[in-house]
């Protein structure tokens, strides 16, 4: 999570949300939506930015759990009235790394550059969600310097 601060953007925090394996799926996305709700009432945030769904033909499993997962985030954000805005992987690894095919290894050297973070953001998850932030923040018109 970022805002704005005089230069760029400050870190507000990071995190994942982790459900366990072991738990059916309805409990899973129980969670999830459970925490989004409370992560979006606590600092009200003007615009959650996604990931827009993507996944290899080998593994349509895969895109079937994360469209559960992007449902419930979803709803939680209409529900707390917080605007969503998708964007696409390439379009955020261009945004940050200026390579739209850039490694996770990039994208957290980027990020971590961009942010002026002492630490590279880990695990990779985190960077790609602080990837996010940045690029919506940009197309709200926010620069980072």
């Amino acid at each position: 999570m970022i805002e704005p601060a005089s230069g760029g953007v400050a870190v507000l925090g990071t995190g994942v949300i982790s459900t366990g394996a072991d738990l059916p799926l309805e409990a899973r996305v129980h969670l999830i939506h459970d925490e989004m709700r409370r992560l979006l009432e606590a600092h009200a945030p003007e615009l959650l930015v996604l990931e827009d769904l993507y996944t290899e033909y080998r593994f349509p499993r895969t895109a079937l759990l994360m469209a559960h997962a992007r449902g419930v985030i979803c709803l939680a954000a209409r529900q707390c009235d917080v605007k969503v805005l998708a964007l696409a992987p390439a379009e955020v690894k261009r945004a940050v790394a200026a390579n739209g095919a850039a490694s996770k290894h990039q994208i957290q050297h980027s990020v971590q550059r961009l942010l002026k973070l002492g630490d590279l953001p880990t695990p990779s998850h985190v960077a790609d969600a602080l990837a996010l932030a940045i690029t919506g923040f940009s197309r709200l018109g926010g620069r980072l310097t």
